[in-house]
């Protein structure tokens, strides 16, 4: 079972236990993985950060954490336990067993955590860090792609230089709310024409990224 369950994972444990103990749930046994498990979910958290602070040279700090969080919150790493079909090697207590619990996707990303700390032990970072990254290619790889494109701002400017005309210009209007819960509220208009748009974000930048999506599509219509 235990060469089976490498084989999905792309990993072949020099130290069997290690393995044993990351598929022990705590139903199962004293002696669980829910220490592999915190030392799993901080390898992870440093290797996806990692991963995407080179891969989106643009993101702002707000957007790499929160594009971290969807990618190793409970559902993610779940679901890439279920890809690597981990529920069937969990050891549960009967309860749990009865109940399902090696498809519940708690349990599924606690064991991928706990897996994670595993290698760790057993080949180190670097190892540990490749099975990551080999694991989350397909997400990263998508996410790149999206980040490729340029955003409404350049797009907008480089449609006007283009057709030669003005560049746009963006005023803050107005901000609304508590410092910790803010709207900006910004204008972008294009020199020596009548269009103006209007657009709002919990920040300057989204503010006047929702503008120049906007007055795109006025000057392209």
């Amino acid at each position: 079972m235990s060469e089976e369950l490498c084989r999905l994972i792309g990993y072949s444990f020099k130290n069997t236990k290690l393995l044993k103990l990351a598929l022990t749930h705590r139903s199962s046994d004293t002696a669980n993985n829910e220490r592999l498990e915190f030392l799993g979910d901080s390898i992870v958290n440093f290797v996806i950060a990692e991963a995407l602070y080179t891969q989106l040279p643009r993101a702002q700090e707000g957007d790499l954490s929160r594009t971290r969080a969807s990618l190793i919150n409970r559902d993610a790493l779940g679901n890439l336990a279920r890809e690597l079909k981990i529920g069937r090697f969990i050891h549960l207590g009967p309860g749990e067993i009865r109940s399902g619990g090696n498809e519940r996707l708690s349990i599924l990303s606690c064991t991928m955590e706990a897996i994670i700390g595993a290698i760790f032990l057993d080949a180190g970072f670097d190892v540990t860090r490749e099975c990551i990254l080999r694991w989350y290619a397909p997400l990263l790889t998508t996410l790149k792609k999206s980040a490729s494109r340029k955003d409404p701002k350049t797009q907008l400017q480089e449609y006007m230089q283009r057709i030669h005309g003005s560049l746009p210009e963006y005023k803050v209007l107005s901000l609304e709310g508590e410092s910790h819960d803010q709207l900006f509220v910004v204008s972008c208009t294009i020199p020596k024409t009548a269009k103006e748009a209007i657009g709002k974000g919990t920040s300057r930048r989204r503010a006047e990224q929702a503008a120049a999506e906007l007055m795109l599509g006025m000057i392209k219509k």
